[in-house]
């Protein structure tokens, strides 16, 4: 079966060559948009976390999370099969691309839907095309942002609107269902591996004003 997968990452700089990616999340959608699994956590990125006052993850908050060769054999089953979703889509790609061929393995090209670049034929009435504008354009409310799943979850409201109001010219979910995708072992580490996730009350919010800490919990591996 397949559909979208929504990424979003946090990264210690801009650079995916001199940078790293210090959160990741990919909600899973069928074809029809609807959500089918969610999965989010912060990552050791094996140096300095890079821009506290952006994506407001301390260095401590790192301390216990996973490197993402354990969660890479996971996130390659997530974004099998899909159309790769992203507000700035390249980015994305680029940052996941750098960190998969850190380990050896090369990500296939995939079909891809921009919702930014929908949001600037959709929505013409934004004040600008980050995603917090185009989702306050859209009416679609406030969102945990600057956290990967917050903004995946926003990405995946905004895709819905976009597509409502105005499908692609071509399907892309069969082109994604075709592509080759290479495949990884489980990770070799000692027992389960756990996930640090962040929960995040609403946002984004006013400018110069710093919202609540969001905050970090413990998951399985999923």
């Amino acid at each position: 079966m397949s559909g979208y997968a929504v990424v979003d990452v946090e990264a210690t700089g801009r650079s995916p060559w001199r940078h790293r990616v210090v959160e990741v999340a990919v909600v899973q959608l069928d074809a029809a948009l609807r959500t089918e699994r969610e999965f989010a956590t912060l990552l050791d990125p094996v140096g300095p976390v890079g821009p506290t006052h952006v994506h407001r993850i301390a260095q401590e908050d790192v301390v216990g999370a996973p490197r993402f060769r354990q969660i890479a054999p996971a996130l390659l089953e997530l974004l099998a099969g899909r159309v790769l979703v992203g507000h700035h889509v390249t980015c994305d790609r680029a940052f996941l691309e750098r960190e998969f061929a850190r380990i050896g393995v090369v990500l296939p090209p995939v079909p891809a839907l921009c919702t930014m670049r929908l949001a600037r034929r959709l929505l013409p009435q934004a004040g600008g095309f980050g995603l917090s504008a185009c989702v306050e354009a859209a009416g679609l409310g406030w969102f945990p942002a600057h956290t990967a799943l917050g903004d995946a979850q926003a990405t995946v409201e905004l895709l819905r609107h976009c597509l409502r109001t105005g499908a692609p010219a071509e399907e892309p979910v069969p082109a994604a269902a075709a592509v080759p995708w290479p495949r990884m072992g489980p990770a070799r580490s000692r027992g389960q591996v756990s996930l640090l996730r962040r929960w995040a009350p609403l946002g984004p919010w006013p400018a110069g004003v710093e919202g609540p800490r969001p905050l970090i919990g413990a998951a399985g591996y999923e």
